[in-house]
């Protein structure tokens, strides 16, 4: 068995930032690494964007599960695609709040 930490992949609407901050201190407290979306301070380029949401699939990659941040059950475009990605690279998903989602991905487990 490895000691290597447990590697999470926050996924999520850039409209919780503030929450994705406060999953990420929560998992790096319990010895977790996170990796987690870049924070743009402003508006981006669609090009920026598009290099972005490619990277962030990379990170996918690089985590042994995924947890999307979705305060309210939201999940927009983005975060779909995200977690139809993580899926099909059969890492585990679960939700911050899954309620609403079962009927979307099936069962999850509560963050």
């Amino acid at each position: 068995m490895s000691d290597r930490p447990e590697i999470v992949c926050i996924c999520g609407s850039a409209r919780f930032v503030e929450e994705m901050r406060a999953v990420n201190r929560g998992l790096a407290f319990e010895g977790i690494i996170v990796v987690a979306p870049v924070e743009a301070d402003g508006l981006i380029t669609d090009e920026q964007k598009k290099a972005l949401g490619a990277l962030h699939l990379r990170r996918i990659d690089l985590a042994d599960r995924v947890l999307v941040v979705n305060p309210g059950g939201y999940i927009g475009e983005s975060t779909s695609r995200e977690v139809d990605y993580a899926h099909a690279a059969g890492k585990p998903v679960s939700f911050t709040f899954e309620e609403e989602l079962r009927m979307t991905w099936g069962p999850a487990t509560r963050a």
